[in-house]
């Protein structure tokens, strides 16, 4: 009996371990596109929140995110959690990150989901972030340029391929923020450069050796869950995101920031 009361205490806290704790994962992307202006560039990606707490304030999250010293910190949807709906918490981390360097965002399908998403937008807008609802910027920097781009979660009514023939072809560099990475095929059709998506959650429960276990929009043993995925000239970067939603936990899968470097080749 004592042997089993040790297994589960030890489960437990493996478990509890796995779902507080903020892994870093870096990642550098080359191009001859990126301009020389450019190069270096960091990027952090924020993902799928939902909600979560990490510390009092969020100051653990917080603290992982000034630790990276970004250039621009994007934000790639399902901050908030559609159950268990709670923006001040969630806005609490963007509050203190907006200091750090520029916030962009694109919604998940959990801010469409409330019903309540131009509130959230306002929110944001009011605290200096820049919503790209399919809309797209542009960032200069000594005569040199690149782009970025938002598509808005296709549950708000508009497909992600219908999102992405509204914006023209150019030559620029190009960056994507789209919540769903199962889209893929969509990104490299329209020949995006780089992708940055979460929505998978890891797959929730990863396998070691196989991969994600299951996920929204995928299933079971999804394809696009975590890392960097490759084709043609696309590259997508999926977050494994850093909350939980209908499924409370998560197995050999550690909330994730993304830390992501442009090199110019």
């Amino acid at each position: 009996m004592k042997k089993w009361l040790v297994v589960l205490v030890v489960l437990a806290a493996i478990l509890y371990v796995g779902n507080k704790t903020i892994q870093t994962t870096e990642i550098i992307v080359d191009s001859k596109k990126i301009p020389a202006n450019f190069n270096g560039l960091k990027i952090v990606q924020i993902s799928d929140l939902h909600d979560a707490t990490f510390g009092e304030n969020q100051a653990r999250l917080v603290k992982k995110v000034k630790h990276a010293s970004p250039d621009l910190i994007f934000i790639t949807g399902d901050l908030i959690d559609s159950n268990r709906y709670d923006l001040g918490n969630s806005l609490d981390v963007v509050e203190q990150i907006v200091e750090i360097a520029p916030v962009y965002y694109v919604t998940g399908n959990h801010e469409i989901s409330t019903n309540d998403v131009d509130h959230i937008k306002s929110k944001l807008l009011d605290l200096g972030v820049q919503v790209l609802s399919n809309k797209e910027q542009i960032i200069e920097k000594s005569g040199e340029r690149i782009r970025i781009i938002g598509i808005e979660d296709p549950l708000s009514g508009v497909s992600i391929a219908d999102a992405l023939s509204k914006f023209k072809k150019t030559e620029d560099f190009t960056l994507v923020l789209s919540h769903r990475p199962e889209a893929f095929q969509d990104y490299v059709d329209n020949q995006l450069d780089v992708v940055f998506s979460g929505h998978a959650h890891g797959g929730q429960f990863r396998i070691p050796g196989l991969g994600g276990l299951v996920a929204p929009g995928q299933g079971l043993f999804p394809k696009y869950t975590a890392g960097l995925y490759e084709e043609k000239d696309t590259k997508m970067i999926v977050s494994r995101g850093l909350g939980n939603s209908v499924i409370p936990v998560r197995v050999f899968n550690t909330p994730e920031l993304v830390v992501v470097t442009l090199r110019a080749k």
